[in-house]
């Protein structure tokens, strides 16, 4: 957050209208408020949080119709006022707040009182031009705390500290310092983080003994079945550095039993050669014997051919003899059929002539 410009009117001990440039006065980077008691320096820091949260800080908020803002310096027609221009978050804005204003009335005696105002601008770079964004006191309250991060409780303790209490602070003893630093800061919050720290501290020494437990346990179980290649620490649940013995011996104990996988491996890959070899030896056996059997089988049936040949030889001349009869058989018929009407012709001739006269 950068502060620009400061304009308070009939605010604190200032009747009139006052500028603070703060541009010009940090061209060092660093400057300081100072005066005499009552001159304003408190109002200036004061106008600021004002303009910022709608509230001054502390004890001086007075009597929370910001009233007791008003100067008694003032005019009875002049209007309190705050303007503050600054840059937040990247964003150039200008905030400007009426505190309530119990001023005459403008017809006939006696006062009224008029409503606090607020009004929220934006520089607009490019347009050169400011522009308004709201006149919201809830809407302009959110979006500053959400720019500066803070609440107003939060910016007077860190970056507004009240008067004379740093003084005090310095000059103190330890007691009395973490008293005030705890009555400046609001340190309960830290006390009570510290219990709850405490609180997890025992808690999470509990769930890291019952891990330990818990680890041992797989361990006992992981060495039974590691055999010697394991070797547990000897210390307790719950002592520093047992984690990392026990996952030290888990690691060599992993080590040695890839390295007697690894050779497992080798000898299963050598056994499988052995047995992919005796395989194709068997098969190779299998097909001399198969081989062997139907040469045996052939020699078997030659012999059986040899012995049957003579009479497949008388066989096939009495086929051929056959074949040679059924060209001839045609005529044979021709022959029988001829002679059998022969012998008819003849006895008939014979009947015939022993018909005739002599």
């Amino acid at each position: 957050m950068r502060l620009h410009r400061l304009t308070l009117t009939a605010f604190g001990p200032f009747g009139g209208t006052q500028t603070v440039d703060f541009d010009d006065l940090s061209t060092a980077g660093l400057f300081l408020l100072h005066g005499p008691t009552g001159a304003g320096k408190t109002s200036v820091l004061d106008a600021v949080c004002y303009a910022l949260y709608g509230s001054v800080p502390g004890a001086r908020q007075g009597g929370g119709q910001g009233t007791a803002l008003r100067s008694d310096h003032a005019a009875p027609a002049t209007r309190t006022e705050v303007a503050l221009d600054l840059t937040v978050a990247g964003r150039r804005l200008e905030v400007t707040r009426q505190p309530p204003w119990e001023r005459p009335k403008k017809r006939g005696t006696g006062t009224t009182l008029d409503k606090a105002q607020t009004w929220l601008r934006e520089y607009d770079a490019p347009a050169g031009a400011w522009k308004d964004l709201s006149r919201s006191h809830q809407e302009i309250g959110e979006e500053i705390t959400q720019l500066l991060g803070m609440s107003r409780e939060q910016f007077c303790q860190v970056v507004l500290l009240p008067q004379g209490d740093f003084a005090r602070f310095l000059r103190a003893d330890a007691e009395a310092r973490g008293k005030l630093l705890g009555r400046l800061f609001d340190t309960r919050r830290f006390a009570d983080v510290e219990k709850r720290l405490a609180e997890r501290r025992r808690a999470t020494e509990t769930q890291v003994r019952d891990g330990d437990a818990e680890l041992l346990a797989d361990a006992h179980r992981m060495q039974q079945a590691a055999g010697d290649a394991m070797e547990l620490p000897e210390l307790a649940p719950g002592e520093p550095g047992l984690a990392e013995a026990v996952l030290n011996a888990a690691a060599v104990a992993r080590s040695t039993a890839r390295e007697q996988l690894t050779v497992a491996a080798c000898r299963l890959t050598a056994a499988e050669s052995a047995q992919a070899a005796a395989g194709r030896a068997l098969d190779d056996v299998r097909e001399r014997a198969r081989l062997q059997g139907r040469f045996a089988q052939a020699r078997e049936r030659a012999a059986r051919l040899e012995q049957g040949a003579e009479a497949y030889r008388e066989a096939l001349a009495l086929m051929e003899r056959a074949r040679k009869a059924e060209a001839v058989a045609p005529a044979l018929d021709l022959r029988e059929s001829s002679e059998a009407e022969h012998r008819r012709a003849a006895a008939a001739e014979a009947r015939a002539r022993a018909l005739l006269p002599d």
